[in-house]
């Protein structure tokens, strides 16, 4: 099933940062990861297609459920903080969206779970396993 498109442009972010991330720091050539952050993109994107909030979902920064094992979550900040600022010369657009995704307010979690419960079967995303 496809992810909502909030959480469509929310992969293709944490993608453009892994590859700038990998690029200058592991040497891979552009447009291309090493598998150390091969895995580690799987295991983000993973976690992002169980997101409870859905399409409300907030930055990682601001939200209420940390859903990245500890090793996991180190390694994200790394790579966010080292692609972040670099991520406006390299994907302009993408950096502006996720400074304005950062300016909503983070949700109640409970409303996100309800409004999912109240949808048709067929409309709902991803369920978390």
């Amino acid at each position: 099933m496809p992810l909502p498109a909030r959480l469509t442009r929310e992969s293709a972010t944490i993608t453009a940062m892994v590859e700038i991330y990998c690029c200058n720091n592991h040497g891979s050539p552009k447009g291309t990861i090493c598998e150390s952050c091969s895995e580690f993109l799987e295991y983000a994107q993973k976690r992002l297609s169980h997101c409870p909030f859905q399409e409300q979902k907030p930055t990682c920064g601001k939200c209420t459920v940390h859903c990245y094992k500890e090793e996991m979550q180190d390694r994200a900040r790394r790579i966010m903080r080292y692609s972040g600022p670099r991520m406006i010369w390299n994907h302009p657009l993408m950096a502006f969206l996720h400074l304005l995704d950062g300016k909503k307010e983070v949700p109640d979690l409970q409303s996100c779970r309800q409004a999912e419960k109240n949808q048709p079967k067929n409309d709902r995303g991803p369920r978390k396993s």
